[in-house]
């Protein structure tokens, strides 16, 4: 008898992990496991009887694989434990002005830019698009490590509809482009939700952000 055969159907297999916990089905397939050793045994040709070492070799593997299921769920559990710290100590963000690359929410107020650039540029230009990833407006502005509080307004100066902005920053040399980036802004913390990917910011608009992608906070 092949040692390796499963006496239960695949469609019974799936039901059975589909509403049993791991640990109860790690604990089930070992006992089916030793059963159908069992029966390998007292099914064995005696004159070819198999070898103990075989045996072995069967034991440990089984062993090896329910160690490595043991080990996954020990690594769950901490990942969703570390996901519940991490929101603890991050509730405190809730109301704070957060840096980030993410996407603008625009609805008529100002939105405070870095215009950090490349360290050789003469020439930065802010380069806006709209949520379908449309070129909206272009403005050049210049080098600066300080805050530029874009109006979201388009080239001819009428604003820009509500709506979620991606916004991005090329700085020039001359003619030569040197670099393109996402440009960094600041926006309201309104949420701080854990799930499957980490611990997320929500901004202002419902923009989500991953939480290791905030590169500074401020006070409103």
């Amino acid at each position: 008898m092949d040692i390796l055969q499963s006496q239960q159907s695949p469609a019974a297999g799936w039901a059975a992990s589909a509403t049993q916990p791991k640990s109860a089905l790690a604990s089930a397939d070992f006992e089916t496991f030793l059963k159908m050793l069992t029966v390998q045994m007292q099914n064995q040709d005696p004159m070819n009887p198999i070898d103990s070492a075989d045996y072995a070799v069967q034991l440990a593997t089984f062993s090896g694989v329910e160690q490595a299921v043991r080990t996954n769920q020990l690594l769950e559990s901490l990942q969703t434990q570390f996901g519940v710290m991490g929101m603890a100590q991050l509730a405190g963000w809730v109301g704070q002005q957060a840096r980030s690359g993410a996407p603008v929410y625009l609805d008529g107020e100002a939105i405070a830019i870095s215009t950090n650039s490349h360290p050789v540029a003469d020439r930065v230009v802010l380069v806006v698009k709209d949520a379908q990833g449309r070129l909206v407006a272009r403005e050049d502005l210049a080098p600066s490590n300080d805050l530029y509080l874009w109006p979201g307004r388009d080239p001819a100066g009428a604003p820009l509809p509500v709506g979620n902005y991606s916004l991005a920053l090329e700085s020039y040399r001359g003619a030569d482009l040197l670099a393109s980036a996402r440009a960094e802004h600041y926006a309201p913390i309104q949420e701080v939700r854990g799930g499957p990917e980490g611990v997320k910011i929500v901004l202002r608009g419902g923009i989500e952000v991953a939480a290791t992608e905030v590169t500074a906070l401020r006070a409103p």
